[in-house]
């Protein structure tokens, strides 16, 4: 099997010893994302919703760099600390995907990098 690193300036770099997503075949995996804007490396301002929509726009920025976007994403999890914001999660990702939605699990975690609210990693088929 050949593996294939995927990287892009649009995203995060990788703040440990992963790549941003590896592809095989024809499945990309995404390395989780936190909300840090890329150009800065620091978490974005604002609310939890600003913070779910820099995951989302950093997810996105990895899928297009492999050729695909994230209607492609056939598994996406969300690790959030407080599983009370799985309602803005969802509404988030309303601006991000069209239906068929994708296969979907959040995990309620007790900490997550750099002391962020919300992770996310996900599949998808290019």
């Amino acid at each position: 099997m050949n593996k294939k690193p995927i990287h892009t300036n649009d995203a995060p770099a990788a703040i440990g010893t992963y790549s941003q997503a590896i592809q095989a075949g024809n499945l990309v995996f995404l390395s989780g994302q936190i909300p840090l804007v890329p150009a800065t490396m620091e978490v974005v301002d604002g609310d939890f919703e600003a913070r779910a929509r820099q995951v989302f726009e950093n997810l996105q920025a990895v899928a297009a760099a492999a050729g695909g976007s994230l209607n492609d994403v056939v598994k996406l999890t969300i690790f959030l600390t407080d599983l009370d914001n799985f309602a803005t999660v969802n509404s988030v990702m309303e601006s991000f995907f069209e239906q068929p939605f994708p296969a979907r699990a959040a995990v309620g975690v007790a900490s997550l990098p750099k002391g962020v609210d919300v992770e996310a990693d996900a599949i998808l088929v290019v």
